[in-house]
């Protein structure tokens, strides 16, 4: 079996006017989906970040991947990283080094695991190990946000249809009052059984009375997060994690880099948590620093599911 096409597809959808320590989102947030086609008519796809920069290097991946076996995910990986030996076509011209080899190789590998799945006739989770459970509970995540929902209707007013529903997307969530009534959609419409904020957004105190309101609401039984993106100083991070204790099921790079991660964990009451670390190579940093308990991994920055 050998892939005979890559296909690449840009993606914008709609995305409300959200607030986060790094900003306002736009109007549209935007992906990448991926598509290889096997010679025997077998179709894989993955999923990764948008705009140009994974667009250029997947276009610059594609002639790397095309005339792969997709099992052989470990030439792939390779070819990918920039090493002409392990490419089909040993004569093209070397094109360089990509942004991320690392992030360019995560969508192609779970579309070679969806191919392989297909030819088995088995689930990916199958390839992976096997299924532990038969269901996986999803966070809600809450985001700050203005009024709107997005796209078309880019910053200004919510759509007619969207106020006539009274649509949760469309309202404006800057206090703690918007916060749980966004929380309480979410729940009550979806089935969340647990709750993300992300912060950095409004005043710190004001946060942690957004997840006193949040508490106060939903009770003991709903686990709470905290995430303001690294923006908080050592200090605040600790005044804020001690007015919520008890309250938080952890918290989530209150503050930037390891050592100051490190000495808000030593006066935290509740677990921190980081996504900042992307590779196998950071665990034993984390380990040394004792800056976190519970490591959040996101395979589009890992370089895949394997």
């Amino acid at each position: 079996m050998k892939i005979r096409e890559m296909r690449i597809v840009p993606v914008a959808m709609a995305d409300p006017p959200l607030r986060s320590a790094f900003g306002l989102h736009a109007p549209y947030a935007l992906r990448t989906i991926i598509q290889l086609i096997t010679d025997d008519g077998l179709t894989g796809l993955g999923e990764t970040y948008g705009g140009s920069i994974p667009l250029r290097d997947l276009e610059a991946a594609r002639e790397r991947v095309i005339g792969q076996d997709p099992y052989h995910l470990t030439r792939i990986e390779a070819a990918v990283a920039g090493d002409p030996t392990a490419a089909p076509n040993r004569e093209r011209p070397w094109e360089g080094t990509l942004s991320s080899p690392v992030q360019t190789f995560s969508p192609i590998e779970v579309a070679c695991y969806d191919i392989i799945g297909k030819a088995a006739g088995r689930p990916v989770a199958d390839l992976l190990g096997g299924r532990y459970r038969d269901a996986v509970p999803f966070s809600a995540y809450l985001f700050y946000k203005h009024t709107g929902v997005g796209g078309a209707d880019g910053l200004g007013p919510a759509s007619t249809a969207a106020r006539e529903r009274d649509d949760y997307l469309a309202r404006e969530a800057l206090s703690p009052d918007g916060i749980v009534l966004q929380a309480r959609e979410f729940l009550d419409r979806f089935g969340f059984r647990s709750i993300k904020l992300k912060g950095g957004v409004l005043e710190p105190a004001e946060e942690a009375a957004t997840i006193e309101a949040l508490r106060e609401a939903f009770g003991p039984d709903v686990p709470l997060r905290l995430d303001p993106n690294c923006i908080w100083s050592v200090e605040t991070s600790v005044a804020v994690a001690e007015r919520l204790a008890g309250q938080l099921e952890y918290l989530e790079d209150p503050t930037d880099g390891k050592a100051n991660m490190a000495a808000v964990a030593r006066r935290a009451p509740m677990p921190l948590a980081t996504n900042g670390t992307t590779s196998w190579a950071g665990h034993p940093r984390d380990g040394r620093a004792r800056s976190i308990a519970i490591l959040l991994s996101d395979h589009h920055l890992w370089g895949g599911l394997g």
